[in-house]
């Protein structure tokens, strides 16, 4: 069995779209994954500043700001590290993911426009001159 004029066009549109849309997200994974875990890396590196703030504190029984200072400055350090790995992900990945849709709709509403044309031409094929003429020496 033939497959439609327009079923084989919007199969080869979808066909034709697809890896585009592909080849463009690739990558886009890796700023998400980037974006949700760096602020968690820097939490634990945060930790680990106050961790070793405390263990200053113990061992040299003071709590002035020198035996706390080094530890502090780790953790904003962490911290800070975090958050500079996290934003600029998070805001690259935000473009690309509306760049990425607009680019979906583009392709679709192309597509519904290529099978529109298709559509017509295959409706004014079977309504020809010579066909109208066949169809009216049938009925009369």
């Amino acid at each position: 069995m033939d497959t439609p004029p327009l079923a084989e066009a919007t199969t080869l549109t979808e066909a034709e779209r697809c890896p585009e849309v592909r080849r463009m997200a690739r990558g886009t994974g890796v700023l998400a994954t980037i974006g949700s875990t760096a602020p968690f890396a820097g939490l634990f590196g945060t930790v680990w500043g106050i961790m070793n703030s405390f263990i200053s504190i113990a061992e040299s029984n003071a709590t002035n700001l020198a035996v706390v200072a080094p530890g502090i400055a780790e953790a904003l350090l962490a911290s800070a590290m975090g958050l500079a790995a996290a934003i600029p992900a998070v805001v690259i990945y935000n473009l690309f993911a509306r760049s990425i849709a607009g680019y979906r709709l583009l392709l679709g509403d192309a597509g519904e426009r290529i099978e529109r044309l298709v559509s017509r031409d295959l409706d004014r094929s079977a309504i020809r001159p010579e066909n109208t003429q066949e169809i009216s020496q049938k009925v009369v």
